[in-house]
C-alpha cells in the first residue's frame, strides 16, 4: 500500500469512527442524529446529483428522495462501513435513473447554457469550469461518474469503488480509461483547456 493509500484509508476509518455515534442514535429513531448526518452529507449528495442532472431543482428533489430512502434503508446498514460511499451510490442510482427522462435532461441543458457568470472577477474561471464539465459531459456516462467522484466529489478510491460498486482496483482502471478519453475530448473540442489536468 502507498502512503497516500494509508493516508487515505486512516482518514476514512476516522470519518466511519466519527459518525457512528450519530448513525446508531438515528437508527434508534433520534431525529436530531438523523438531521445531523444530513447536514454533513448533504453538500456531497447534492452536488453529485447536480453534476449528473445538471439541474439544481432535479438534484435538490434527488436528494431528498436519496435521505428518506437512506433513512428507511439504516437498519440493513452495515455501520462498520463509512456512511458517504453509501449515500453516494444511492445518489448515483436515483439521479441516473430520473437522467434517463430525456426531456428533463434537455432542459436542464438549456437553462444551464442561459446562465450568466454574476461576477466578473470569476468569469475567466468560471468559464474554464464550464468548458471542463462540457468535455466531461462528452464521455460516456460511466466514466462522467467516476470523474465526479474522483476530482469534483474529491473521494478517494475505497469511498469510490462502494458509491460504483466495484472493487478498488476496478476505479484505477476506469479512471485511468476516463482521464484518456477526457484528454482526446479536451484535445479535439477544447483546446483552451489543454494546461489543466485533473
Amino acid at each position: 500500500m502507498t502512503l497516500s493509500g494509508k493516508i487515505e484509508t486512516e482518514e476514512s476509518d476516522r470519518a466511519v469512527a466519527d459518525e457512528r455515534p450519530w448513525l446508531r442514535q438515528a437508527r434508534q429513531g433520534d431525529e436530531a442524529a438523523w438531521e445531523w448526518l444530513v447536514a454533513v452529507y448533504q453538500q456531497p449528495v447534492f452536488r453529485l446529483a447536480y453534476l449528473i442532472l445538471g439541474d439544481a431543482a432535479e438534484a435538490e428533489e434527488v436528494a431528498q428522495d436519496v435521505f428518506v430512502r437512506a433513512y428507511f434503508s439504516l437498519g440493513r446498514f452495515d455501520e462498520s462501513r463509512p456512511l458517504r460511499p453509501w449515500l453516494l451510490q444511492i445518489t448515483r442510482n436515483l439521479a441516473r435513473n430520473r437522467r434517463r427522462s430525456l426531456g428533463r435532461y434537455w432542459a436542464a441543458v438549456q437553462r444551464w447554457w442561459q446562465q450568466e457568470p454574476e461576477a466578473v472577477g470569476a468569469a475567466e474561471e468560471q468559464h474554464e469550469s464550464q468548458l471542463l464539465w462540457q468535455a466531461v459531459r462528452q464521455l460516456r456516462p460511466s466514466a462522467q461518474e467516476i470523474i465526479y467522484l474522483r476530482y469534483f466529489l474529491e473521494m478517494n478510491e475505497a469511498e469510490t469503488a462502494v458509491a460504483l460498486g466495484v472493487q478498488p482496483g476496478t476505479v484505477k482502471s476506469r479512471l485511468h480509461r476516463a482521464l484518456k478519453q477526457l484528454q482526446a475530448v479536451v484535445e479535439r473540442d477544447f483546446p483552451e483547456l489543454s494546461e489543466l489536468r485533473p
